[in-house]
């Protein structure tokens, strides 16, 4: 195969203009994107508390997990949700 090129450089001169040609027309169809949307990896906790108000799993569920969760390297943002069934999300 080789052989066939030595004998032959205009066609492999312009087999490689193809090539490159055909490169520089695709790259300009590929969609290309400054900010991807990707989503972070996301960490949910839930719990219960049977028999609380949204208040009481607040003050004593909420708060202490909050604190501990606060300190993690990396962590973009956090919400969370306590409810009058006694449960508790924190995303």
């Amino acid at each position: 195969m080789s052989r066939f090129f030595i004998h032959r450089p205009i066609f492999a001169s312009v087999i490689s203009l193809v090539i490159v040609i055909a490169g520089l027309v695709s790259q300009s169809s590929l969609p290309i994107a400054k900010f991807p949307e990707i989503s972070p990896p996301t960490v949910q906790v839930t719990c219960f508390y049977p028999g609380a108000n949204a208040e009481v799993v607040a003050d004593t569920v909420a708060a202490p997990i909050e604190q501990e969760v606060n300190g993690v390297e990396d962590m973009i943002y956090m919400s969370s949700s306590s409810s009058d069934d006694g449960s508790y999300t924190l995303t």
